[in-house]
């Protein structure tokens, strides 16, 4: 068993989908209309395109709004990305405009950095364990 697909909600898909492709470098894998408004828009890592997918999904759902700010209220990521370097991206995205409300930290063996990604979410950033 192995994880294919993974969703984040999103506010706005079309912004959604120019902060994770023009600013966070992801690569759309499938947009497909789905309904009047809505699609199915997944993005990969660049590095992997056959990886396991992020549906930026419509947060059109009740209990998403009351999930999600409660989350961000208490400052914890819905997310968590993988990078090589997290000093080096949290420059890269900063200078690109991206709002951190945390900082790169050493936690231990790894080191983290929280942002808002402008559709409503809080998304980590963090090394791999060496």
């Amino acid at each position: 068993m192995k994880i294919h697909l993974t969703s984040v909600f999103v506010d706005d898909q079309a912004k959604a989908e120019h902060f994770y492709t023009e600013i966070l470098g992801f690569v759309k894998k499938h947009d497909v209309p789905v309904g009047e408004q809505d699609r199915w828009l997944t993005v990969v890592s660049a590095e992997e395109p056959g990886g396991t997918e992020l549906l930026l999904e419509p947060a059109a759902h009740p209990a998403v709004k009351a999930y999600r700010d409660a989350l961000v209220q208490d400052g914890i990521p819905l997310a968590q990305f993988a990078v090589d370097d997290v000093r080096a991206e949290f420059e890269r995205l900063r200078d690109l405009g991206v709002r951190f409300l945390q900082e790169p930290l050493e936690m231990g063996p790894v080191t983290t950095a929280v942002f808002d990604d402008t559709c409503g979410n809080l998304i980590q950033i963090a090394t791999e364990p060496q």
